[in-house]
């Protein structure tokens, strides 16, 4: 029998945050990536829901969240502190885990940095990736200019649905060149080299799995310069917190539509390989 799903609106800086809230034991924080919303992650909300206590929002410009002027991390960051301060107001019995799809597993590893007390773990699904290198070069760019640009008729066929992603193609790449930036530490226009998601990491102690596409650069020409960055990325990470426990799905970075079953289940398993206090690499 399903349980009640509560729904209700965070607001944050003249944005309003659309919140659903079901299921019953553990509490899952679930954010989703960029161009994601819940409506489209239904089926991994729906299984976890099964085994947990579910809270899952819309990013600003998602879904049955309303539109902004800026859609910088930053203001996505704001919105994710908003979220998670209701979320504790409501008396939540135990620290509540973080799951969060790529942009949203960015976001969701800042603010558990910045929040180590608040958080009693922390899934990271095909995103906070501690890239050496930027995903997005000069030779890139022309290709996600072209790809970004091709989906217009994608974006304004969801317009008024719950799946609606109101960006704009430009503000879409703006927003993929910061994350890159913000994930490599370096920033090719100006040549700087700063300290990158790694240092977020740095800052969190409490269980850390992820769950990582094999193929996250998609068919592209530069696939295989991207996957290889991908899985030296998340080498690096392990090699700086070893106990972390790492599975990779054979799948694009569309897994949580597409491997929700695996992803639950792997939750799932990490759940109990935290209370042994082991980390391990699945493969």
């Amino acid at each position: 029998m399903s349980t009640p799903v509560e729904e209700f609106t965070v607001q944050h800086e003249g944005v309003s945050i659309s919140v659903s809230r079901g299921g019953a034991g553990q509490v899952l924080v679930l954010c989703p990536g960029l161009t994601s919303s819940r409506a489209e992650l239904h089926e991994l909300i729906a299984l976890l829901r099964c085994a947990f206590e579910v809270v899952a929002f819309d990013l600003r410009g998602h879904g049955l969240s309303s539109a902004a002027q800026d859609y910088s991390f930053a203001a996505l960051s704001g919105d994710v502190a908003a979220v998670m301060t209701e979320i504790l107001r409501r008396a939540v019995a135990s620290k509540p885990v973080l799951v969060g799809h790529s942009l949203g597993a960015d976001l969701l590893v800042h603010y558990a940095a910045q929040h180590p007390d608040a958080i009693g773990g922390l899934v990271v699904i095909d995103g906070a990736n501690p890239l050496p290198a930027p995903f997005i070069t000069a030779v890139d760019l022309p290709e996600l200019q072209a790809m970004w640009g091709a989906l217009g008729q994608w974006r304004d066929s969801l317009l008024g649905t719950a799946k609606q992603v109101l960006l704009t193609p430009r503000q879409i790449l703006d927003l993929n060149l910061e994350l890159d930036v913000i994930r490599s530490g370096i920033d090719l226009d100006i040549d700087v080299v700063g300290p990158g998601i790694l240092e977020q990491y740095r800052r969190i102690d409490c269980p850390v799995q992820l769950i990582m596409s094999t193929s996250m650069g998609g068919d592209s020409a530069r696939a295989p310069r991207h996957n290889r960055l991908w899985r030296a990325g998340v080498e690096r990470l392990v090699r700086e917190r070893p106990a972390i426990t790492t599975t990779w799905l054979d799948a694009d970075h569309g897994l949580v539509v597409t491997h929700a079953r695996q992803i639950v289940d792997t939750i799932g398993a990490g759940f109990v390989a935290s209370a042994r206090g082991s980390g391990s690499v699945q493969r």
